[in-house]
């Protein structure tokens, strides 16, 4: 595993770096690039950019040795990445990735995951201000300091906002207290090798997902995808049935009308994505041990058709107003009825976790 990561000026980044380190073993890896100037000061933190680059330039090796693990440092990304591919099984964490080119080199390999980190600009002033005291040095405005900040993030050539952007995780770091964001790194694991590629739970959830997408419905988008042996037999989405005008073209009175969940569905012309799945796929394609993944638990209705048609299981990741009747019902029809929970991704808030 690979973990890159990138983020504004005292946002945390190294932090995070240190308790990889420090808590699972990771090897910290550096690239040879010259430090980029600072036009505040003359501060080299732990979450400057310039942090492994000394005053002379030359890449630091000793970054984190209180552990005995300094950072073993390269010419280039292609000479990292080749490190790092015939050693795919150890872990490996590097905050040097500064430019598109890097990050696509990097993005090609399954071991790689791009993680953000970022804080309010008033907790990261506080922050800078701290280490500018603590080694003697006259602390920036505010003002000085946003405008560090903005190059360091919106440059034209350099800035670091279009590397953020494609963060798989983009965590959100306001704590002051290392130990309070070491015990949320620690519930949020980053180490869960689910993150670098999809489970079969993942991957068919996404394909349902994505089928919602094509979803006409006025209600709410719905998708579903049935697999048989980790082969997709069919997809389907919610809408109104072939021939007749979309949903949200009017196509659906009941639908457009906007009443609340569950009221007039005998008026409604919307095929739901179960069932546009399993009618495309048919019971005889559907076979034995069969599974039904949807973005949305399924009604009551389309749950009486799953268990006609053969279905082994069921696994859907949002909840929905009828989830215990159709509990019963797949059930008692036994098929078995589960909720899939990834690993959190997107923009996370470390504050929130377990709180």
């Amino acid at each position: 595993m690979l973990i890159g990561l990138c983020g504004g000026l005292c946002a945390g980044k190294h932090e995070v770096a240190n308790y990889l380190v420090q808590e699972h073993s990771f090897q910290v890896l550096t690239m040879k690039t010259p430090a980029p100037e600072l036009s505040i000061g003359a501060i080299h933190s732990k979450d400057d950019d310039s942090a492994f680059i000394s005053r002379n330039g030359v890449p630091s090796s000793t970054v984190f040795d209180e552990h005995g693990r300094g950072a073993i440092c390269f010419f280039s990304a292609d000479d990292l990445l080749d490190y790092v591919t015939k050693r795919w099984r150890d872990r490996f964490i590097t905050t040097d990735i500064r430019d598109e080119r890097v990050l696509e080199l990097l993005l090609c390999r399954p071991f790689f995951i791009l993680v953000s980190v970022d804080a309010p600009v008033s907790v990261r002033w506080k922050r800078y201000k701290n280490r500018c005291e603590a080694q003697s040095l006259t602390a920036p405005t505010l003002e000085e300091f946003v405008l560090k900040s903005d190059v360091h993030m919106y440059h034209p050539t350099h800035g670091l906002a279009s590397l953020v952007q494609r963060a798989t995780i983009r965590l959100l770091n306001p704590t002051e207290s290392i130990t309070t964001l070491h015990t949320k790194l620690k519930e949020l694991n980053l180490t869960n090798e689910e993150r670098l590629r999809p489970t079969w739970d993942a991957y068919f959830m996404q394909i349902a997902s994505l089928a919602a997408q094509r979803s006409n419905c006025m209600k709410r988008r719905v998708g579903a995808v049935v697999v048989r042996e980790k082969r997709v037999i069919s997809t389907g989405y919610n809408g109104t049935p072939r021939g007749l005008v979309n949903c949200n073209e009017g196509g659906c009175r009941r639908c457009n009308s906007g009443d609340i969940s569950g009221i007039g569905l005998n008026t409604c012309f919307c095929l739901h994505a179960e069932e546009n799945a399993l009618l495309e796929a048919g019971k005889e394609r559907v076979g034995g041990g069969a599974i039904l993944y949807c973005d949305t638990c399924p009604c009551l209705t389309c749950s009486v058709k799953i268990v006609q048609v053969g279905i082994s299981e069921v696994v859907y990741s949002q909840s929905y107003s009828m989830d215990t009747e159709t509990s019963r019902v797949l059930s008692e029809g036994g098929v078995r009825l589960r909720q899939f929970c990834p690993p959190l991704d997107g923009l996370v808030n470390l504050c929130d976790l377990s709180d």
